[in-house]
């Protein structure tokens, strides 16, 4: 009887050590009223299906930058305000996308299209949350050959507004880019 007593126990201890040490699970995000990112905001698949889609940017806003502070380009391509009012085509499937620009102005290349190769990438234990990230894409490139992109801090949508945080280095500390863009059609 004292085995069989003893056997339940070591049984019992081993699963409770082995559920405990199990990875800690992301709450799903519920309705439409939209989710601001905390530790228990929605997952990298989540963030990837509510993203799929057509986005307008509407607005770039300086988040802790100074007003002195000069940003030239953004993603290595144009001046930011050559990127308001630019529709980025976010499909599903292999996940090639497009950023059309709309802007006109000395430095921007109005009706231009740059093709992107997108995903989400989900920091494994970390506390960070997920970001967007993308790749640009030339005629005649592979995306495996690209070695170089971007990411942003994925902060909030409710499925028809979407805002996107870039972190800029500064001599003292950082701010952010805040993207925030609208849906044209999922």
């Amino acid at each position: 009887m004292y085995k069989h007593i003893l056997s339940v126990v070591t049984l019992f201890s081993v699963a409770l050590l082995i559920a405990s040490c199990g990875a800690q699970k992301k709450s799903s995000v519920s309705g439409g009223s939209g989710a601001s990112i905390t530790n228990d905001g929605p997952t990298a698949s989540q963030w990837k299906s509510g993203l799929k889609g057509r986005w307008t940017l509407e607005a770039v806003d300086r988040e802790n930058i100074p007003a002195a502070y000069t940003i030239k380009n953004i993603f290595d391509e144009a001046p930011v305000e050559c990127f308001i009012g630019s529709e980025w085509n976010l499909p599903g499937g292999n996940n090639r996308g497009a950023i059309s620009f709309n802007a006109a102005g000395t430095l921007c290349a109005e009706g231009a299209v740059r093709t992107i190769v997108w995903s989400v990438y989900d920091i494994k234990n970390d506390d960070k949350h997920p970001q967007f990230q993308f790749k640009k894409i030339y005629s005649g490139e592979s995306p495996k050959n690209v070695t170089s992109g971007y990411r942003l801090d994925l902060s909030y949508s409710d499925g028809q507004t979407l805002i996107m945080r870039m972190p800029i280095p500064l001599d003292q500390g950082s701010g952010n880019l805040v993207f925030t863009f609208s849906r044209i059609a999922q």
